[in-house]
């Protein structure tokens, strides 16, 4: 019987690839004065491939920008920016609340684990209006140990105070997320993306709706 669920962030609930191009086109505006030399598109592009969906951190995508585009800004600069405003970008994925909402009154337990600076993952949490509906967060930085490092996983079914053959996780990421939740022995749903063919988890989701009716039917409802 599944007691709790368990949600990655990024690409799972934060609908990271559209938050980022949004941001990316809102910083070109409020530093134009000195990328008005750049096209927005060719900026907004070349930002997208250097980041490489998260797993390039901001300081070496803007020094790599400014070289390249020989702008005027520091990248401190262009760091500060994106870690303020970042947040008002948050673009969330279609019925994550209404699929929260759903899971709590199922009884559920709710959960997350997300790799990331702490105070910068929180607050996209709180951008998406998400934060109070989860019993436990865990944000990599704040923990001292990230996915997919079992001990992460474990510290969320600790506090949750469930274990793992009760519990599911759902994430977007072949190894961080799937892999590692099913060495714990957790089960897993991979919300489907472009990264990879294919994943072996227990089940495959497009829709977060998706999600709920998985579970009903778990639990024989």
């Amino acid at each position: 019987m599944i007691q709790a669920v368990i949600f990655d962030l990024d690409g799972t609930l934060l609908d990271r690839d559209s938050s980022v191009r949004l941001f990316t086109e809102q910083q070109y505006e409020r530093l134009k004065p000195n990328l008005s030399h750049i096209l927005k598109e060719n900026y907004v592009q070349r930002f997208i491939e250097l980041d490489n969906h998260g797993y390039v951190w901001k300081d070496k995508v803007y020094q790599q920008l400014i070289e390249e585009f020989s702008i005027k800004l520091s990248p401190k600069a262009m760091l500060e920016d994106y870690l303020q405003e970042f947040k008002h970008s948050c673009i969330p994925f279609i019925n994550l609340q209404s699929m929260l909402r759903n899971l709590k009154k199922q009884g559920l337990k709710l959960g997350m684990i997300t790799n990331g600076f702490g105070q910068f993952q929180l607050d996209n949490i709180r951008a998406l209006g998400i934060e109070e509906v989860f019993d436990v967060i865990l944000i990599s930085e704040w923990e001292g140990i990230k996915k997919p490092d079992a001990e992460i996983f474990d510290r969320a079914l600790s506090k949750l105070e469930v274990s793992a053959n009760e519990s599911m996780y759902v994430g977007d990421h072949a190894f961080n997320d799937v892999e590692a939740a099913k060495k714990v022995g957790m089960m897993t749903i991979w919300k489907r993306n472009d990264a990879w063919q294919s994943v072996e988890a227990d089940y495959i989701i497009e829709n977060l709706v998706e999600i709920q009716d998985i579970l009903k039917a778990l639990q024989g409802t």
